[in-house]
């Protein structure tokens, strides 16, 4: 379970707002790459936080609630699929989690990111956390957010082509996904660069 031994770490070396940084939307066909940053106060406790991946999707929308209310302040961010498509989906997330990172209505002065990389002109001191979400607790709150944000999106889409099924599969490329993208052809918000090995194959 995440906890807080990476922020107490930051704190000892003299930082005071640390920030967990997470995303959602690497690997779907479709839709925007999400990130969120979430400062939590020192010591909060959220009953079931956890890693977004481990935690079913009403638990999800509960934890949202929780996190919103209790953080110091949070923030989420986007890059669109013109930007996945122009910059590739590593850099695009990093761009999302630096836009995250900036939209802090209180300014962070160190970032915990998931993962093995850190954005580049973040402006502030960092540290990257290899599955920092079931290990750092700001981070696992991050990935909470990212995901319900992102998956909320994806049901306005779904309202917008209902035939793609977007509402079940979240633009993750499931067999439903691919049938419909096969049947009705990719949509404005479909990666098109995800769906060169399907058009390869026909």
């Amino acid at each position: 379970m995440p906890n807080f031994d990476y922020e107490m770490a930051a704190k000892t070396r003299g930082y005071n707002y640390i920030c967990g940084v997470d995303e959602a939307g690497r690997g779907p066909l479709a839709g925007p790459v999400c990130a969120a940053a979430v400062i939590l106060p020192e010591g909060v406790v959220i009953e079931g936080l956890d890693d977004s991946k481990k935690i079913s999707e009403k638990k999800r929308e509960k934890l949202y609630d929780v996190i919103t209310e209790k953080a110091v302040c949070y923030s989420v961010a986007f890059a669109s699929v013109d930007e996945i498509e122009k910059l590739n989906i590593l850099n695009a997330t990093m761009l999302a989690m630096q836009r995250a990172v900036q939209l802090l209505s209180v300014k962070a002065d160190f970032a915990l990111i998931d993962g093995n990389c850190i954005p580049h002109s973040l402006g502030v001191d960092a540290q990257s956390v290899i599955k920092g979400d079931s290990k750092s607790y700001s981070i696992a709150a991050a990935s909470i957010l990212a995901k319900v944000s992102r998956d909320r999106l994806l049901v306005e889409y779904d309202e917008q082509f209902p035939q793609y099924g977007f509402l079940k599969h979240k633009g993750y490329g499931t067999k439903l996904h691919y049938e419909a993208i096969k049947k009705y052809g990719p949509t404005k918000i479909h990666r098109m660069s995800f769906l060169r090995k399907l058009y390869e194959k026909q």
